[in-house]
């Protein structure tokens, strides 16, 4: 690792950056800058929209992990590419159409994306090859409190190329060695609920000799992650409260709302008026209402098109759903769920300020008070209004655990901002075509009820 590890691994991203780029300049020369025909090669015009299109693509990228070749798959590399060429180009092409004061042609662009799409799967696949060829997989250590198969993450996602795990201890056999267990040779030390006096010696001890520390955060360390610096008493302090957004923030945040649910329900109208004539065909209600919470623990009732047989919770027996094998879920509500299309009707829920569009997913207060029996910190995530996304629908899945969903959502209020808030957004787009971010929750799961069930709701016609 070091320097010599980030050089390279920024020249190989800069050439995929090169790649991408070279569709649209010529997309750029062809069809839509004539200025790019003249002499003068060189004018200012040409080079920013060159420019423009190269800071575009390196956002969205950055906003999909789309250059992480040591931790996502070429598939996974290849898609968030994608995705951040589609944004790219999309944007390029309205500048383009207010510049020329006309719609322009879309053909050039879509073949454009087509040739950015065939360099972005080959630069993936070579440079992940690359990374691992060049870089063999780092000697790591598992130290833990209780025993925690960490070993077993490592192999489920696929990371066994990235960390060798050639010890696992825990914490007491750690200390009691002397730390003689991250040796010379350890280059990763992974770190697991392990109390904050015997931590710190962990990763002082890693600091010293240049060793790279992954620690699984409590949810104290992510509240502590939100405290403010400050002095006082000629000290440094740390002031921690409950989230307290600047009011400009929140000023934003309800502009943003306004303006995203309002523009999605006008744009979205007749794909929603088909849905609901798709879901009315499996017999039923088209929409339900279900009470869930938000802010401060206050109420409100969630719209959703319908997903499930009006008797799925017939027995009265509130359950999680079970992804896609679960026989309740309707023909037309697997698909809706599939591309969380049933989720569309809350846009009315944001309009009238019960939701926000990015912040915790609502929980239905039956499910939270079964989390909290456990996980009374849980609580803790009602700092926030509820969001139609979030960051735990980002960047967890489906059936993450109550405390990983806590603890991401936490991650998200310890520093809210408008910048955060629409990054989530473009990211929430990568995760419709992720079959994870569906995934149901086994049967043996936490005893709750699913977001679409057929008892206690008010079905409307």
């Amino acid at each position: 690792m070091g320097m010599k590890h980030d050089l390279l691994v920024r020249i190989v991203k800069s050439l995929n950056i090169i790649a991408v780029t070279i569709p649209f300049f010529c997309c750029c020369f062809v069809y839509y800058m004539p200025k790019l025909y003249s002499d003068n090669f060189y004018q200012i015009e040409n080079i920013i929209i060159i420019i423009l299109f190269i800071i575009l693509y390196a956002v969205f990228s950055r906003i999909y992990d789309a250059f992480h070749l040591s931790l996502q798959r070429i598939s996974e590399l290849t898609y968030s590419q994608m995705l951040a060429a589609f944004f790219a180009d999309s944007i390029m092409g309205v500048i383009f159409s207010l510049l020329r004061h006309e719609l322009i042609a879309v053909l050039p662009l879509f073949l454009c994306f087509l040739a950015q799409a065939a360099f972005s799967a080959l630069w993936s696949l070579l440079a992940h090859r690359w990374y691992f060829r060049t870089f063999p997989p780092l000697r790591t250590v598992i130290i833990y409190n209780q025993k925690e198969k960490m070993e077993d993450l490592i192999s489920a996602y696929g990371m066994e190329i990235k960390f060798n795990v050639v010890k696992t201890c825990s914490v007491q056999e750690c200390l009691e060695t002397q730390l003689s267990v991250i040796d010379d040779t350890i280059q990763t030390v992974f770190i697991y609920d392990i109390h904050s006096h015997e931590r710190n010696k962990i990763l002082k001890y890693c600091l010293a000799h240049h060793i790279i520390a992954y620690v699984i955060p409590s949810t104290g360390d992510l509240i502590m992650s939100s405290a403010r610096t400050m002095h006082m008493f000629h000290l440094p302090m740390l002031r921690v409260e409950r989230c307290r957004p600047v009011p400009e923030y929140m000023i934003l945040k309800r502009l943003f709302d306004l303006l995203v649910s309002g523009t999605a329900l006008l744009l979205l109208s007749p794909l929603m008026l088909l849905i609901a004539l798709a879901v009315k065909s499996d017999g039923g209600a088209v929409f339900y209402q279900q009470t869930r919470l938000t802010r401060n623990g206050k109420t409100f009732r969630i719209l959703k098109f319908r997903s499930m047989c009006p008797d799925a919770e017939a027995d009265g027996i509130p359950r999680l759903s079970a992804g896609e094998q679960d026989d309740r879920i309707t023909k037309t509500g697997k698909f809706l769920r599939r591309f969380r299309l049933d989720e569309l009707p809350q846009l009315i829920n944001i309009l009238k300020g019960d939701m926000s569009v990015v912040g915790p997913r609502p929980e239905r207060p039956e499910i939270a008070r079964e989390y909290e029996k456990q996980l009374p910190d849980f609580r803790l995530r009602l700092q926030v209004k509820a969001g139609l996304t979030g960051y735990a629908q980002v960047y967890g899945k489906y059936n993450s655990s109550p405390y990983d969903k806590l603890q991401m959502d936490l991650m998200y209020i310890a520093h809210p901002s408008m910048i955060q808030d629409i990054k989530i957004c473009f990211a929430t787009v990568k995760t419709l075509f992720m079959p994870e971010s569906t995934e149901g929750i086994p049967e043996h799961a936490v005893n709750a009820a699913p977001e679409d069930s057929g008892k206690n709701q008010n079905n409307i016609s």
